[in-house]
């Protein structure tokens, strides 16, 4: 019998949850948005903080293998603190918080400081969590080791009698491999795209991109499918990835059968000038657009996108000229779906989206608006 994995994307409106499950049943989470609307049964969103612990309690787990936090912007840390257990204080411990065995986080995280008026209280509570982690030296990863976090880490491990290089062991450049996971072992294995140290050592810190940015390669029987998971990462740090990427060699890393695009559709994933009808994206945008293989999908964690006159007017995401772009290139590859988290089975009442990885291809288990089930298998044509 073949290997059986699975990505869930979450309907949290313009935020960002995915679920990896892997066919060994080790399990990682990308980003967390619970809304509080989503408590409300009347509400499109989903009550994420339900679903999960219903999700592990049908498993027979109270925690994650990992919890990676792409970057620490609202909608994609919201009501984290309160469901997750902490270790850094005695408060954010038990009262059936679900635990995090390994947290997953961009240096910038560790780095920011908390007087800027956009950093929320839940973030200085997640800031404090990573560097209580790393300070201890267990629990966690962190991806990018600047030079500004080699100055605060450094003088804290000599006031505890530790080398300077002690904890080298938990960063992770971009461009490698991250260890605990292996195509063998767990049918999966992530590449880290971004970020680049200069993310944090050069001026003032984007989150955007200094975030999270992996190709997530899932492998079952003798077959390969690979899938972008990208934060909120501007049409320039796409571009600044994918010159990186070919430098190195990594070409393959590049292609892709599930894209969960950037920023809830957002055009300045592709461009810095929406369009009037669509938005033409920059060229080596364009490039990483055309290296979807055949039938592969495209996943917008998004509102609902509709092609309607005052769309086009919108200034936040999710932009109608972006979606056109996206499903345009689809097309030109060949692929399955544009599928938007908010839109499927409804608008009214979305349910997650969830993929299905085996050595037949990507599987779209997709829910009917009226309640049976309906099966959408992509089988690329260059599998590895």
């Amino acid at each position: 019998m073949s290997d059986t994995h699975q990505v869930i994307c979450y309907p949290v409106g313009n935020g960002d949850t995915t679920q990896i499950v892997l066919s060994n049943g080790r399990r990682i989470l990308l980003d967390y948005c619970h809304r509080q609307n989503g408590e409300d049964s009347e509400t499109p969103e989903i009550d994420l903080n339900a679903r999960l612990k219903e999700e592990l309690q049908q498993a027979e787990r109270d925690y994650f293998d990992i919890v990676g936090f792409t970057h620490a912007d609202r909608d994609h840390i919201q009501g984290s603190t309160e469901f997750f257990e902490l270790q850094h204080a005695e408060k954010y411990r038990g009262q059936g918080r679900i635990k995090i065995r390994c947290l997953w986080v961009p240096a910038a995280i560790l780095l920011e400081e908390a007087e800027r008026d956009e950093q929320s209280e839940e973030f200085c509570i997640l800031r404090q969590e990573a560097r209580y982690r790393l300070l201890e030296g267990k629990d966690i990863l962190v991806f990018s080791k600047p030079m500004a976090l080699a100055e605060w880490l450094e003088p804290k491990l000599k006031e505890r009698g530790e080398s300077a290089n002690a904890r080298d062991h938990l960063f992770i450049d971009a461009g490698t491999i991250v260890p605990g996971f292996s195509l063998t072992k767990d049918g999966v294995e992530f590449f880290c795209h971004s970020p680049f140290i200069k993310h944090c050592d050069e001026g003032d810190i984007i989150r955007n991109s200094a975030a999270l940015i992996f190709n997530i390669r899932f492998h079952s029987d003798h077959s390969h499918y690979d899938y972008l998971h990208i934060g909120d990462a501007a049409w320039e740090d796409i571009e600044d990835i994918v010159n990186t990427t070919r430098y190195h060699k990594n070409d393959d890393r590049l292609e892709w059968n599930l894209y969960n695009i950037p920023h809830h559709c957002s055009y300045l994933a592709l461009s810095d000038d929406k369009g009037t009808q669509e938005t033409e994206p920059k060229p080596l945008v364009k490039d990483l657009l055309l290296q979807g293989r055949n039938e592969a999908y495209i996943i917008s964690s998004s509102k609902p996108i509709l092609d309607l006159k005052e769309s086009y007017l919108e200034i936040q995401p999710p932009h109608i000229q972006a979606r056109k772009t996206y499903e345009r290139h689809l097309k030109e590859v060949g692929g399955r779906k544009f599928v938007v988290t908010m839109e499927e089975p409804t608008a009214k009442k979305p349910e997650p989206l969830i993929f299905e990885v085996t050595t037949a291809g990507i599987t779209w288990q997709r829910s009917s608006s009226i309640g049976a089930a309906a099966i959408v298998t992509s089988k690329p044509l260059r599998a590895g």
